[in-house]
Formats: structure tokens, C-alpha cells, sequence
């Protein structure tokens, strides 16, 4: 990859946006063949993929919207990685079809001999219906849209020497309470109706806090990637990664703070239609998920980045990343998975297949993004401070 020093345009894309369609493509078609060989798996293996990865554009979405509404300064070499993250979360519906065409296979409220004999049930069904779930989620890929078009549009305007800080200001401060009200929805519907006795009032905020985690680590990543192969290896600077790690230390113990106020209300209530979410993922050996889940996405984590130094190393930061990104993804499975299989998890290998179908095409979309104007915001009026930050 080779990036013009003046411009920050790329000359040479590099292989990762083919190899990322090749594996993509590949993964698809795996996915296709299990639909037809197990499609209730299949259906299930892909809500959980999609929703990973959707969680990835999502965080980008909210951190480039945070990084214009703060004035911050220290983010403003890294900015345009978040943005190609989001920039993919309109076409993310396209990947999102499969799931309308499984509601009948994924969602209980979706069957009428389920609403007829469930009275509590039927009384829902004035938002748990399948026009209803389709109509929000099309609104929701609007909206995200919509952002991502404006801050993109604006972007390009200051690249060619505009200065648009002020209307990116202005979308990115009501932009945060759409993002706020639509992936807390999103979330509702997608994740929390799968089980649609069951209901939490911070689900959403759940889903938020794994999703910005889930970016910070995603940055982490392509910040070592582009600093290694020089493409920004001046640019990028010891103090970019320093940052980045107290955010994402911070929002890891976000994330298990959301996820013990939604334990411990529900424990504390001891309502039975509350307590029966977790207690399905308290059997047999979801049992083991659980509590992996508590030691490696927050405990093992925390221990080791809660040191001064251990945020400011890449290779630390690094490790955890990926390892937070693995978690991320069992968290996914976590949510989804317990409602098709109960008692026990079962890994399939369409969760596989589909893991690195959608992912294929995210980091294709990502990358081609990324890589289609200048790699950072050049006309920026922060980009000095930005390129010259010490820690």
C-alpha cells in the first residue's frame, strides 16, 4: 500500500479489498448451501454475524458523530477509519434481506398459532408484527444513511478546501440522538424480540456499549496495520494508541457495568418472566459461555489494561483488540444463540460460514472506502494538532 505524502491518496490499493470479496463470496455461497441443508441454523448463524458486523458500523457511526460533536483534536489522523466503517452501513441492508426472508424461522411473535394461544404475546403484537419489524428496519438503514451521506458529503467538501467543521458540528449533534433512538430499537427488534417474553429497558445500551468497544478495537487494529506498513507511519503517533486505549479501557468497563445493572435489576426483581432469559443462558453448558463471557470480555481485560503502561503499549493494545473482537462475537452468540439451542450451546460451522461471509463483504466495502479519497482529512483545521500530539 503506498500513500502519496502530500495528498494521502492512495497510489496502490494493496490485496486486502480482494482477498476480503474472494473470502466474502466464498462464504456466501457455504451459507447459501447450509440454508438448504439446515435453514433454521442458518438463519440464526447469520442474525449473529449480522449483527456483529453491523455493530462495527455502527460504532463508526457514533465515533465520527463524537469525534466532530466534541471538537476533538487527538482523533482527527484517525477519523476517516471510523468514517469507511460507517460509510458501509447503508449497503449493510442488502445483507440484511436474508433476515426478513427468516422472521418466520427466527421470531416466535411472527407465528399466529404462537399469538393465539399466548395472550401476552398477542398483546404485543401491535409492535412485534412482521410489517412493523420490516418498517423499522427500514427506517433505521434510512437514518443511518442519511448520517453517514451528510458526514461523507461534508468530508469531501472540506477535502476540497471547504470548511465545513460547522455543518458537520450541526449533523453530528441531533445525528447522536437519532443514532441513540434507532440502535437501541434496532436492537429491540433484531436481538431482544427473539425472545419476546423477555424485556430489558437498557438492551439497547447493552448492544450501544459492545458495538463502540467493538470499534475502539477495530481502530486499534487498522491504526497497527497502517502504521506498520507505512502508509500513515508518521502520521499515527504513540499518543494516538495511548488515547485509544483509555477509550477503550473505559468503554469495556462501560460495557460491564450496562451488563451487571441488567443482571442485578433482574436478579433483585426475581420477576419470572425476567429471570428466564438468564436462566437459559444458566444451563448446561451455556453455563460456560456465560462465565467465559464475564472473564474474558471484561475481567482478564481489565486486570490488564487497568496500568498506565499497558494502555500506551501497541503490542498490548493489539492483543486485546483481537481478543475483544473474538469476545464480541461470542457476546453476539451469546444473545441469538441460547433461543435455538436450549440447554447447551452448539457451534455450527454455518456460524463460520456466515461470520466470514458477511465479514468478507464489510471489509471488502470498508476498504474501498477507505482507501476511494485521502486516508486523513486534509484540509482539517485539527489535523496539525492531530499529527504533532504527544501524549
Amino acid at each position: 500500500m503506498k500513500v502519496d505524502s502530500k495528498t494521502y491518496l492512495v497510489n496502490e490499493k494493496g490485496s486486502i479489498g480482494k482477498i476480503a470479496l474472494i473470502i466474502g463470496i466464498l462464504g456466501l455461497a457455504l451459507s447459501l448451501v447450509g440454508h438448504f441443508t439446515n435453514s433454521k441454523q442458518f438463519y440464526f448463524s447469520y442474525l449473529t454475524s449480522f449483527a456483529f458486523w453491523a455493530s462495527l458500523g455502527l460504532g463508526g457511526l457514533f465515533f465520527t458523530m463524537l469525534h466532530y460533536v466534541s471538537g476533538a483534536k487527538w482523533s482527527t489522523a484517525i477519523v476517516r477509519i471510523s468514517q469507511a466503517a460507517m460509510s458501509v452501513l447503508p449497503l449493510m441492508f442488502v445483507l440484511f434481506i436474508p433476515i426478513i426472508f427468516g422472521i418466520k424461522e427466527l421470531y416466535e411473535w411472527s407465528s399466529a398459532e404462537a399469538l393465539a394461544h399466548n395472550a401476552v404475546l398477542a398483546g404485543k403484537s401491535g409492535y412485534l408484527n412482521v410489517s412493523g419489524f420490516v418498517t423499522h428496519s427500514v427506517i433505521y438503514f434510512i437514518a443511518w444513511g442519511v448520517l453517514a451521506y451528510l458526514i461523507n458529503m461534508y468530508s469531501r467538501r472540506q477535502d476540497d478546501g471547504k470548511d465545513t467543521i460547522k455543518q458537520l458540528r450541526i449533523v453530528s449533534g441531533p445525528g447522536m440522538f437519532v443514532f441513540a433512538m434507532s440502535i437501541s430499537f434496532a436492537a429491540f427488534d433484531w436481538l431482544m424480540s427473539l425472545d419476546p417474553m423477555w424485556y430489558s429497558t437498557i438492551f439497547g445500551g447493552y448492544y450501544f456499549s459492545g458495538s463502540f468497544v467493538a470499534i475502539l478495537a477495530f481502530l486499534i487494529i487498522s491504526a497497527n496495520y497502517l502504521k506498520k506498513t507505512g502508509a500513515l507511519e508518521n502520521e499515527i503517533r504513540q499518543a494516538h494508541f495511548a488515547d485509544l486505549g483509555k477509550l477503550f479501557f473505559g468503554f469495556l468497563v462501560f460495557w460491564a457495568y450496562i451488563g451487571g445493572a441488567q443482571y442485578f435489576f433482574i436478579w433483585y426483581a426475581n420477576i419470572p418472566e425476567e429471570t428466564i432469559w438468564f436462566l437459559h443462558r444458566w444451563e448446561g453448558s451455556w453455563k460456560t459461555v456465560s462465565v467465559l463471557l464475564i472473564f474474558g470480555h471484561f475481567l482478564i481485560p481489565f486486570v490488564s489494561l487497568v496500568f498506565y503502561n499497558t494502555k500506551r503499549s501497541r503490542k498490548i493494545l493489539l492483543f486485546f483488540a483481537i481478543w475483544i473482537l473474538i469476545f464480541h462475537y461470542i457476546d453476539m452468540y451469546w444473545l441469538v444463540a441460547p433461543t435455538l439451542h436450549h440447554g447447551s450451546a452448539h457451534f455450527s460451522w454455518l456460524d463460520i460460514a456466515t461470520f466470514f461471509g458477511i465479514g468478507g463483504i464489510f471489509i471488502y466495502l470498508f476498504w474501498n472506502r477507505f482507501i476511494a479519497k485521502a486516508i486523513v482529512p486534509v484540509n482539517d483545521p485539527n489535523l496539525d494538532a492531530s499529527l504533532n500530539l504527544h501524549s
